[in-house]
């Protein structure tokens, strides 16, 4: 983890010691050194490799040797590549995640009996018996420092291959004699394997390799899950399982358990569904993984290792660290950078808060704010565009949606919660009469800027890509990764003696691949591989030529570094991990060639493909485990039951509905990974609200927003909790101030849900589309539900702000809060009070539709009179009965600081 922030503001060294501790307190990862720490950074390298191939030429293995052969090492199905995707997580996480820390319930009473057979045996044989066999199981099974692999964990990595060898060797009896006759028809260990035959005893002859194959893979993705993401999913997952058997015997009956009974099933055709098809383990959350998910999480890994985090954060507080309460709203931006990158709410709370909660607790905040503002930001990290979290891809996926209409419709409710998380620390700083940062104690903006302004060209190109360019996401993360190495070795290799050199040479090599285009119709390296040519004009050639500059870039740029390795790179600031993992190498190679700038450079992308595999580990295990529930409601029929009972006990309201779904997806999300609530809700609840009229991406943005609520909700709040032990706050109190802190995570989407315009959609029966210029231009359609719901949710975003903060130029009284309150909800979801009136109206027997465009432009005039009269009346009191400034000016006021 890198807390550095080059030579900007200056990190606190005791910060960071203690945000290093809380890291360690939550992330139960090893910390591995020697041979462990080579293994599993040659795993994760492969890991990534295999993952770029994949980008880069899809699921086809071959390569040409120029001049001589092309060599094809074959080409893989979808299921199968998703198997070794899985694999490999399994890999890194029995490697990574300790199994038994030797104080578990077992391993505790274990440990105790050598000193009880002691007590009641003296020094005996039987003694030394019980001595020895503790040690035996430490030694297998046991890591209490978490500083070592065990020979078990060794064995669930062999283990891990198995399941995956059958789906390379034997695919040709899962599509033609398993999908057909189920597992019962597929071969014995000795009919597959024969020189296994002899091992064909007891259970191994009983069932058929496929079927003992997929248990035992089915056991392995729990195992991980339990030491990568805790026992509560583990359990979780378990059960349903243990439903999807057992279901069957639920008394029929009973009301509630007639509507959770099944049919009874086969434990192989529950194997067959959760290993062999795409409804579980290796279904739709795993696809999402391989053709999504792992890219980005890479690009954000290849992007922080160059050094951009720290530059974001310096650049954060050049900009905003001299306002009022400068520190808190340096916060807010920095943390909404590295959360994109991150798509982690506690590791970006532990990043960024080593050096914002510092600097906000000395410059007058008080430790739990601090710690509240940091972790309310970083959990919301993962709904800021473009690059956003994990949870983002599968929306794609099972919306149909593509990423770009995703990232345009989230980008306005993005912006609004950091505006309200920005009006809130604006206002506490007034409140507490908090200035800025001295001028002196920042970076200037200009140098700061001539200095990295290249870190901004990756996060442009992946918006041109996926914006104007409209590549599909994978391919747009993978030209994203190619161009951030491109432009690191440029970096790398310029100074200011090479530097015009260097540039020259980049721009001969882009005029001779532009020459090869327009004369002999492909470049210069598809003449080597012997590609056919094609014809391009001047401008196609040049067009063309610019997807090879990438290319160009880095290969020029490696031979500047290969011909003076050690020259001096002014430019180039590294991530602090890179730097030390060059300096760990050449202090055991008794060398300087890995801190040599040709060096960084090869670490640079050695390391972040290491992080990333590190990273999108537990996001694989994770939607690995989370596949088995769809699995499971899919061949139990669950989710027609569940859609029944959902719509019973909402009444049909919506209102209602839009209620208990928020409340289960912040229940689900409490101490689970985002992708894993999001799953679960979408799956149980997904179905459903559709039914209303609501947009399916709507709906969808609606569950990923509330989940992420659960990192900052008492009592478990992951995010509030390493935040408190950054700031040495009360934990409970931080995790109680970041919740309020984080309520426009609950305004903004009910706002969104009920005007999809917000979103920039326009829903026709049903079905939302963004918006074109023919929308615009309907100003009947575009002015009222459009243009007003968006004024009027930031207008409620910043009502809510003053009422949580309750300063607006002097203390804001109960009664102006709860008027503040009601403001915020008319402005920005008057369908949340007409929805309930026409209801109660219909309860005495008048039967009136107040939820109309019209009522709903008018709730929100109402709303915004109420916000003025409240904003006023305080203005007046804080100027002794005369209003100075306006309400305008005082909100201007709070924007521009």
């Amino acid at each position: 983890m890198s807390t550095n922030t080059s030579d900007g503001v200056e990190s606190d060294d005791e910060g960071t010691e203690v945000a290093d501790q809380v890291f360690e307190e939550i992330d139960n990862r090893r910390s591995l050194t020697g041979v462990g720490l080579v293994a599993v950074a040659l795993v994760g390298i492969v890991f990534s490799a295999y993952q770029l191939w994949l980008g880069a030429r899809g699921f086809v293995f071959e390569f040409t040797v120029p001049g001589l052969t092309t060599v094809r090492l074959g080409a893989l199905s979808s299921l199968q590549v998703r198997a070794i995707h899985v694999n490999f997580a399994l890999v890194m996480a029995f490697l990574l995640f300790p199994g038994s820390n030797g104080a578990g319930a077992i391993t505790g009473r274990l440990a105790a009996l050598p000193s009880l057979a002691r007590d009641r045996l003296g020094d005996s044989s039987a003694t030394r018996a019980v001595e020895g066999v503790r040690r035996g199981v430490w030694w297998l099974f046991v890591d209490e420092g978490s500083t070592r692999i065990t020979p078990s964990d060794l064995g669930l990595v062999l283990l891990s291959t198995f399941p995956t060898a059958y789906y390379l060797t034997q695919y040709d009896e899962i599509t033609d004699i398993i999908r057909v006759r189920g597992l019962g028809g597929a071969g014995s260990l000795g009919e597959v394997v024969p020189w296994l035959s002899f091992a064909e005893v007891g259970f191994l002859a009983e069932y058929s390799l496929a079927y003992l194959m997929g248990v035992l893979a089915i056991l392995l993705v729990l195992e991980a899950t339990r030491r990568a993401l805790g026992l509560l999913l583990t359990l979780l997952v378990s059960l349903f399982l243990l439903y999807a058997k057992y279901g069957y015997l639920l008394p029929r009956d009973l009301p509630v358990a007639r509507t959770f009974a099944t049919s009874e099933l086969r434990w192989g055709q529950i194997v067959q569904n959760l290993w062999y098809t795409v409804e579980g383990i290796l279904g739709v959350p795993v696809g999402v993984s391989v053709r999504f998910i792992y890219i980005f999480i890479l690009f954000g890994a290849f992007l922080e290792m160059s050094g951009a985090g720290k530059w974001f954060i310096d650049l954060a507080y050049s900009i905003t660290g001299t306002r009022k309460g400068g520190p808190a709203k340096a916060s807010v931006v920095a943390s909404g950078f590295m959360g994109m990158l991150s798509g982690s709410s506690v590791a970006n709370t532990v990043t960024t808060g080593a050096l914002t909660i510092p600097l906000m607790k000395r410059s007058g905040y008080s430790p739990e704010f601090s710690g509240a503002v940091e972790s309310s930001v970083s959990s919301g990290g993962q709904i800021l565009p473009p690059v956003m979290g994990a949870a983002a891809f599968l929306i794609v996926e099972y919306t149909g949606t593509p990423f770009r209409d995703v990232v345009i419709a989230a980008t306005l409710p993005a912006i609004a919660f950091f505006f309200g998380m920005w009006v809130m620390v604006h206002f506490e700083a007034a409140k507490r009469e908090i200035g800025g940062l001295s001028r002196s104690e920042l970076l200037d903006l200009g140098p700061h800027m001539r200095r990295g302004w290249f870190y901004l060209v990756p996060l442009g190109l992946l918006l041109y890509y996926l914006v104007i360019a409209r590549l599909s996401v994978g391919r747009a993360g993978w030209l994203t990764i190619v161009a951030t190495v491109a432009l690191i070795a440029m970096v790398a290799a310029y100074n200011e003696r090479t530097g015009r050199y260097l540039v020259g040479a980049i721009a001969a090599g882009y005029a001779l691949f532009a020459a090869s285009l327009a004369t002999l119709g492909v470049t210069p390296i598809e003449l080597a591989y012997g590609a056919e040519a094609a014809e391009f004009g001047l401008t196609a050639a040049l067009s063309e030529a610019l997807s090879s500059l990438p290319t160009v870039i880095t290969a020029i740029s490696l031979a500047f570094l290969l011909a003076d390795p050690r020259g001096d790179a002014p430019l180039l600031d590294l991530d602090d991990d890179v730097v030390g993992a060059a300096n760990w190498f050449d202090e055991r190679g008794g060398s300087d060639v890995a801190s040599s700038r040709a060096g960084q450079f090869g670490t640079f992308v050695l390391k972040a493909m290491e992080s990333g595999a590190k990273t999108a580990t537990i996001v694989v295990v994770a939607v690995a485990a989370a596949g088995i529930i769809p699995g499971v409601i899919g061949i139990t029929g669950l989710g027609g039951s569940l859609r029944a009972l959902i719509i019973s006990v909402s009444g049909g309201s919506l209102v209602l509905l839009l209620i208990l779904a928020g409340l289960a997806a912040v229940i689900v999300g409490m101490g689970m990974p985002t992708t894993v609530m999001y799953i679960i809700i979408v799956v149980l609840l997904g179905p459903v609200l559709p039914e209303f009229g609501i947009a399916i991406l709507a709906v969808h943005l609606f569950v990923l927003y509330l989940g992420l609520m659960a990192d900052v909700t008492p009592p478990v709040m992951v995010a509030a909790y390493a935040a408190a032990g950054i700031a040495k706050s009360d934990p409970f109190d931080t995790g109680k101030q970041a919740f309020l802190l984080s309520l426009n995570k609950i305004l903004v989407p009910f706002a969104f849900v009920f005007s999809p315009g917000i979103l920039l959609l326009r829903t026709r029966e049903g079905q939302g589309s963004i918006i074109t210029g023919a929308d615009v231009a309907d100003l009947g359609y575009f002015l009222p539900e459009v243009v007003v719901p968006i004024v009027a949710m930031f207008a409620g975003v910043y009502a809510l702000g003053v009422a949580i903060i309750g300063y607006f130029r002097t203390d804001v009284r109960s009664g102006s809060r709860v008027s503040l309150v009601a403001a915020a909800v008319l402005l920005s979801v008057p369908g949340m009070v007409l929805l309930p009136a026409s209801a109660a109206f219909g309860l005495v027997g008048v039967d009136v539709s107040l939820y109309s465009v019209t009522n709903d432009v008018a709730a929100r005039g109402v709303g915004a009179g109420i916000l003025a009269v409240a904003l006023v009346r305080n203005l007046r009191r804080a100027s002794g009965g005369t209003a100075q400034p306006s309400t305008a000016e005082e909100s201007a006021d709070a924007a521009s600081q």
